[in-house]
């Protein structure tokens, strides 16, 4: 008896993995990408490394498209002003300052 549960256990440990749904199936299955994404979060030891990173790619082809970002942003992270902008002068005179309120009048 005991061998039998023996032989079951290795038995079940030596099947195949459950199959993988691909990144284009989930592209084209919103439904069943959210359902997987729901389930990576939640364990994601049993749903498996390649299903969860299949299910990782499926997500960002579909956000950024299957050539990637559109928008590359500039190599240098300050900009020059634009070639209108000038600083004000030092020696401009200063602005006046605003006139406070009047009294309310009985």
């Amino acid at each position: 008896m005991i061998l039998a549960a023996v032989a079951a256990v290795l038995v079940a440990a030596c099947s195949k993995p459950a199959p993988i749904e691909s990144v284009e199936s989930l592209m084209a299955n919103p439904e069943r990408l959210k359902e997987l994404r729901a389930q990576c979060k939640v364990d994601h030891a049993k749903v498996g490394d390649a299903q969860c990173n299949a299910v990782a790619e499926a997500t960002r082809q579909r956000f950024f498209g299957s050539d990637g970002p559109k928008y590359t942003p500039p190599s240098s992270t300050t900009s020059p002003p634009p070639a209108a902008f000038s600083p004000p002068a030092a020696s401009a005179p200063a602005a006046p300052s605003p006139v406070p309120p009047s009294a309310p009048k009985d």
